[in-house]
């Protein structure tokens, strides 16, 4: 169960990944020791599941975020573990849900420009068995984005 310490040391590390133990201490208000076994343990039950940079998409160059929105043409179990499979595989696609509502599924897809984003469409995703109807909603600007869930 993860209490308000624990908290205190996500909280943190959300903000800046890159403390060191003793930063991390000093921040939380905890020993050293304790703040470094209870990481551990944290890290242990995968509530931390990963350390990353979160990078600028734009000074990369992908300009176009794009919301996808997928019907499925029949609920074949095999055809949709496969969509899913290759969908998982594609760099450009940043999340995949799968949806109630008019879409199955929903995609956030990075691209360089209109142009590769179209490439995306032609050569992948249309290409897909089972694929019924894409609808695509293009990000106009960011107002908000996070990855800190609000603990």
């Amino acid at each position: 169960m993860v209490d308000e310490t624990d908290r205190k040391i996500l909280r943190a590390l959300q903000k800046q990944g890159r403390l060191s133990m003793q930063e991390l201490a000093a921040h939380t208000g905890i020993a050293s020791a304790t703040c470094w076994r209870r990481l551990r343990i944290l890290e242990k039950e995968e509530i931390i599941q990963s350390y990353k940079a979160v990078l600028n998409r734009e000074a990369l160059d992908f300009s176009v975020t794009a919301f996808v929105h997928i019907m499925v043409e029949r609920q074949n179990e095999e055809i949709v573990a496969d969509m899913q499979r290759k969908i998982r595989a594609r760099p450009e696609v940043m999340e995949c849900y799968a949806t109630t509502g008019d879409a199955d599924f929903t995609l956030r897809v990075v691209s360089k420009d209109i142009s590769d984003y179209d490439r995306f469409l032609q050569q992948f995703l249309f290409k897909l068995p089972g694929i019924g109807q894409v609808r695509s909603s293009i990000a106009l600007r960011e107002i908000k984005y996070t990855t800190d869930l609000p603990i």
